[in-house]
């Protein structure tokens, strides 16, 4: 990773000093830093950087604005500001580990098509700080991000079984796949209706690790690694982003590493129906009635709510194995943008202290999720006149809460669900990460699943 963390304490490191704002005071600078930081404007403005000139030409250290308390991760910024070189904090810090790990996530460059790398900056390990966890929660991030900013020339559902396959040789675990007409053989009927018109045939990708005996963890993500609408196509403008519609499975890829890393006494399982929403003369129509694995028939509104078809497949797989726990993540729709913007995921579970670990662990570790309802009234608007469920509702309201209650009918004998509704893309630049593919509460359901399975 561009920033390098060293255990103990090397030998010559330059300070950064966090500096709140308006309290430039309880910096404990020397007299001519102080003089410079006043002669800048500087007083602590969050997220700004000021390097520290010493004698000779050399550098004296750094300061940091925190502003009035931007939280730990801000300063992921001092990965792209510092100049290269090792360096140490000041001082002790409140989030030691966050603060590490926003400092490595924001020197993070996908630097696959030749994008330079970013500076190579070495930092001591703020003390208090697991070196071991900062590692597989960045290596996690970082794996996600990866998959989701190789465009689908790359990461089609050949290269995305290939990702899977690579993360389970690390470290050990097994993977079947069943794949094209199988999927009808085994009952996967919807899954293959949404890929069946892609030249990347659609597959069910069926990751186990961990011993037998252990509580059942399922993950299960949404790997539509390209979404054209279908025969409902979106405009030109709405395909641009398309290459992220894998971003579920990227995110429960990235959340797997980390639970692998760490060693976590669980039987994990990592579902991931990988499709492309292609367009050809077998592409699944609007008005077809699809019958679902679990028996369910599924009226097609819209093409365009694909992702929903093959996680519900998936969904009614995992849900007949009793997991303890189940969690699904999908980029599923633009309502959850329109409601929480960009940076806040919605999720949706029924289990009271589930919801509970997860807004604590979101707070705990910076990591933005916010609850929303499964409003039961709302089902109603799924209703179809000739099958069991429609795939879309008949008006534009509440859809991310819609949506969610579609995929509640295809679990039914887990009790511990939970259904993430991610974006997996910073529309902008951002302190720990750059414009790009972004994991998305992975951070908090690490957290969650280590605490219940440590």
């Amino acid at each position: 990773m561009p920033v390098e963390f060293i255990e103990g304490k090397l030998k010559t490191t330059l300070p950064v000093h966090l500096v709140a704002k308006n309290r430039l005071d309880a910096a404990a600078l020397a007299s001519s830093s102080l003089a410079w930081a006043m002669a800048n404007g500087f007083s602590g403005q969050a997220g700004r950087t000021l390097i520290l000139p010493g004698e000779n030409g050399a550098l004296a250290g750094a300061l940091f604005g925190t502003g009035d308390g931007e939280g730990a991760l801000a300063i992921g910024a001092l990965a792209r500001a510092l100049p290269e070189g090792d360096w140490h904090f000041a001082s002790t810090l409140a989030e030691p580990e966050i603060a590490a790990i926003a400092l490595a996530l924001g020197g993070y460059v996908f630097t696959r098509y030749g994008k330079k790398p970013g500076k190579a900056l070495r930092f001591s390990l703020p003390l208090g700080a697991e070196g071991a966890y900062v590692r597989r929660i960045v290596d996690g991030v970082f794996l996600t991000r990866d998959l989701v900013n190789t465009p689908t020339s790359d990461m089609g559902p050949d290269e995305l079984e290939k990702a899977v396959r690579a993360l389970a040789g690390t470290y050990d675990a097994e993977v079947s796949v069943t794949k094209g007409d199988d999927l009808l053989k085994k009952n996967f009927p919807m899954i293959h209706a949404v890929g069946r018109a892609s030249v990347g045939a659609p597959r069910l990708i069926d990751m186990i690790w961990g011993p037998e005996s252990a509580p059942k963890v399922t993950l299960v993500g949404k790997g539509v690694c390209f979404d054209t609408g279908g025969l409902d196509i979106k405009p030109s403008s709405g395909m641009l982003l398309m290459k992220k519609d894998m971003g579920g499975a990227a995110n429960v890829l990235g959340l797997a590493s980390m639970i692998m890393a760490a060693g976590l006494k669980v039987r994990l399982r990592v579902l991931i129906p990988a499709v492309e929403n292609s367009i050809a003369g077998n592409a699944f129509r609007p008005g077809d009635v699809l019958v679902s694995r679990k028996g369910i028939t599924v009226e097609i509104g819209n093409t365009d709510a694909e992702g929903r078809l093959v996680l519900a497949d998936a969904l009614a797989l995992a849900d007949d194995d009793e997991p303890q726990l189940l969690i699904d993540m999908a980029t599923l729709t633009g309502a959850a943008r329109v409601a929480l913007g960009p940076d806040l995921p919605p999720f949706y579970t029924g289990d009271e202290a589930l919801a509970s670990d997860l807004a604590a662990a979101s707070v705990a570790v910076e990591d933005p999720l916010w609850r929303m309802p499964l409003w039961k009234p709302y089902a109603a608007k799924l209703s179809s006149k000739i099958a069991d469920i429609n795939n879309v509702t008949s008006d534009s309201f509440a859809g991310s809460i819609t949506a969610a209650l579609f995929l509640k009918r295809f679990v039914e004998k887990t009790a511990a669900w939970a259904h993430f509704d991610i974006f997996a893309w910073n529309p902008s630049d951002r302190p720990q990460g750059l414009a790009g593919g972004e994991a998305q509460g992975i951070r908090a359901l690490e957290r969650v699943i280590s605490k219940r399975y440590a």
